[in-house]
């Protein structure tokens, strides 16, 4: 069964850190664009970050360029945001996603994580 499992996420400081994961389960990460998401509360869908599929070159919104970081666990199938300085805007329910990249048999598939809420706040 294909699946994407978040974890991580929680209550923080302003300037603290926090680190989310996202381990997949029946998928390998080098066909796939790995994508970052976030979603605060009456706002729209934002994209924080994307990765290409050789985990090579990663792109960050200009909202959190310089305070996140994307990275992969050595064995490939572990996806990591992790945060730093925090800041209560960065409050929202964070997604990770995995798109199928085109030119590869994976295209077409699109995998969610469930989501978690990160929360900053004094």
């Amino acid at each position: 069964q294909v699946q994407f499992v978040e974890s991580g996420g929680g209550l923080v400081q302003p300037g603290g850190s926090l680190r989310l994961s996202c381990t997949a389960h029946g998928f390998i990460f080098g066909s796939y664009v790995l994508n970052w998401y976030r979603q605060a509360p009456g706002k729209e869908r934002e994209l924080v970050a994307r990765q290409n599929p050789a985990g090579d070159g990663t792109w960050y919104g200009d909202s959190v360029k310089g305070r996140f970081t994307v990275s992969r666990a050595s064995a490939g199938n572990t996806l990591t945001l992790q945060m730093s300085s925090l800041k209560p805007e960065d409050t929202a329910v964070y997604y990770c996603n995995a798109r199928g990249a085109r030119g590869t048999t994976a295209w077409g598939n699109d995998y969610w994580g469930q989501g978690t809420q990160v929360t900053v706040s004094s």
